[in-house]
């Protein structure tokens, strides 16, 4: 634990997404065998990040056949599995050409066995030791959205001051300029709905409606700052290598994953509105 908060060991590699199991972690079809007092794991995964980079990948899998059990989502169990000694023998990591600069991977796990001792929690409860996490980090990714948009933000401002059009900066129009102003708004909206969730998470207070409220809104928000600041540098924000065009794709990834907007959605129909169930 000592070499993990020192950043001397890296878990940032999560193994839950599958080629035909995205949003519905239920149907995910990596299996784990117990034997004894081991697992043997085989399976896929598909967008795992930081693979490579990692030490440690935490990794779902089932370990209860779906036969035998109602519930889809009893049957998932989560381990610990060090990269350091599977990664590149039993477990192969292809890395995936995105339109952004972001280390994910498919990833094809070849029947490696794992003593029990790294399933982390009960087995069968893996789905709800996840749930656990969610709130957290629907938070930090509503911080990181903000955190894009203000840099847009900014960005664009400075260049609305400067840059001149008509003997006057561009800033001086209303066409650029409301837009920015917009912008501003959207994010400050998201920023205090992101500052609620992580008061209620701090006081250990259930924080689920503020958490996906500010993961629906944060994303949104940056993306409207994005598209702002683009047509504010006009050309030049097409420009490769230049930190706008970089961002600006890298923003959009957010109304998609970690959880898209319409499950947002959906759990807020659900648990606030309280509508039927609609997946």
């Amino acid at each position: 634990m000592s070499a993990l908060a020192k950043g001397r060991i890296k878990i940032q590699a999560f193994g839950i997404t599958e080629p035909h199991a995205g949003s519905d972690t239920g149907k995910i079809k990596t299996f784990a065998l117990k034997k004894n007092g081991s697992y043997i794991i085989t399976g896929q995964k598909i967008f795992i990040s930081r693979t490579e980079q990692s030490d440690y990948m935490l990794l779902l899998a089932r370990t209860i056949p779906t036969e035998a059990t109602p519930k889809k989502t009893k049957e998932l169990s989560i381990f610990l599995v060090d990269l350091r000694k599977h990664l590149g023998k039993e477990i192969i990591a292809k890395r995936i050409d995105l339109m952004f600069n972001h280390h994910t991977y498919q990833v094809f796990i070849e029947g490696f066995t794992i003593d029990e001792e790294y399933l982390i929690g009960d087995e069968g409860m893996g789905f709800y030791h996840l749930l656990d996490g969610v709130d957290a980090e629907r938070i930090l990714i509503a911080s990181e959205c903000i955190g894009d948009g203000i840099w847009f933000l900014d960005s664009a401002s400075q260049y609305a001051k400067e840059g001149i059009v008509f003997d006057r900066p561009i800033g001086s129009n209303q066409g650029i300029a409301f837009p920015l102003a917009r912008a501003y708004v959207e994010i400050k909206a998201a920023a205090l709905m992101r500052d609620r969730a992580a008061e209620k998470f701090d006081n250990n207070e259930k924080c689920g409606a503020e958490a996906n409220v500010a993961k629906l809104l944060a994303p949104e928000a940056s993306w409207i700052a994005a598209n702002a600041a683009f047509q504010t540098f006009g050309g030049f924000a097409f420009a490769k290598g230049q930190s706008l065009e970089r961002k600006f794709r890298e923003t959009r990834l957010y109304q998609i994953a970690p959880v898209s907007t319409n499950l947002i959605l959906a759990y807020i129909a659900e648990h606030e509105l309280k509508l039927p169930r609609s997946y």
